[in-house]
């Protein structure tokens, strides 16, 4: 236990915002799982209406992550890591769905 005032006022403030920085972690977590199931379910039924879906669930994801970056509960490179991996996974399906096409050509 700490012995002084100044060292229990620390332990109130960590733990208040060790819970504000887990609801920031876990929205996003929430948010990149949800882009991800809509960009499934758009790998197997692609449509204008789906990729649109897809894109503002990324755009959701994006500015959760953004906003948690700019509250220090991430690091700005960890938010840009995982923005890009999203936005990785979105042109690799994209471009699955159109290599068909192009692929014959390219070999």
């Amino acid at each position: 236990m700490a012995n002084s005032k100044s060292a229990l006022k620390r332990i109130q403030i960590n733990e208040r915002n060790r819970v504000r920085n887990k609801t920031y972690k876990s929205a996003v977590k929430t948010l990149m799982k949800k882009y991800l199931t809509t960009l499934e379910d758009y790998a197997r039924q692609p449509s204008p209406e789906s990729l649109q879906e897809v894109r503002r669930e990324m755009s959701v994801a994006y500015s959760k992550i953004d906003k948690a970056v700019k509250r220090g509960v991430l690091h700005s490179n960890n938010g840009a890591r995982k923005k890009s991996r999203l936005a990785k996974k979105l042109k690799s399906i994209e471009a699955q769905l159109n290599s068909p096409t192009g692929e014959s050509a390219a070999s």
